[in-house]
């Protein structure tokens, strides 16, 4: 009886190890670094993505000390480099950030200053439907669009 009791325990502990490890790699992305620049990396998320599923005009801008906080609401990032995607035409609530973190910068902490930063509202007239920030290592993804965008750019970003 005390064995079973003590078997019973040890599988108890077991699943629920394994249970948070899950949890804790599905809430804090991948942990494997891509490899290639920020603008080379937004151009294989779009190469997967039909051209009649995106909005049209995309144009990639460098992010520096100087336009930061309007593309990822704060300045206050530990990043290496980081690109945007967004319409030349400012009416449309689309925006897709990539954002390589610097080596031993705290990720996590990065994704939620940015969620809690960015203004899914920054646009005339228009408020982003959808708002995720998610990552694959030290590349933070953030994505304001429709819930269909979003989708796609994510399931793109997540086959890199």
């Amino acid at each position: 009886m005390k064995f079973l009791k003590k078997l019973l325990i040890c599988l108890t502990v077991v699943t629920a190890g394994i249970g948070l490890a899950a949890c804790s790699a599905s809430s804090s992305g991948s942990s494997e670094n891509l490899s290639g620049s920020v603008e080379e990396l937004m151009n294989r998320i779009y190469e997967q993505i039909p051209e009649d599923q995106r909005p049209m005009m995309l144009m990639n801008i460098e992010i520096d000390s100087e336009n930061v906080e309007s593309f990822l609401g704060t300045s206050d990032l530990d990043y290496k480099e980081a690109i945007a995607s967004e319409p030349a035409v400012s009416s449309i609530a689309y925006s897709v950030v990539l954002v390589r973190m610097n080596e031993g910068a705290d990720i996590e902490a990065a994704k939620t200053k940015i969620k809690d930063s960015v203004d899914p509202r920054k646009w005339i007239c228009v408020e982003a439907e959808t708002v995720k920030v998610v990552n694959r290592g030290d590349v933070i993804l953030l994505i304001m669009a429709s819930a269909d965008n979003a989708k796609n750019v994510e399931e793109a970003f997540n086959k890199l």
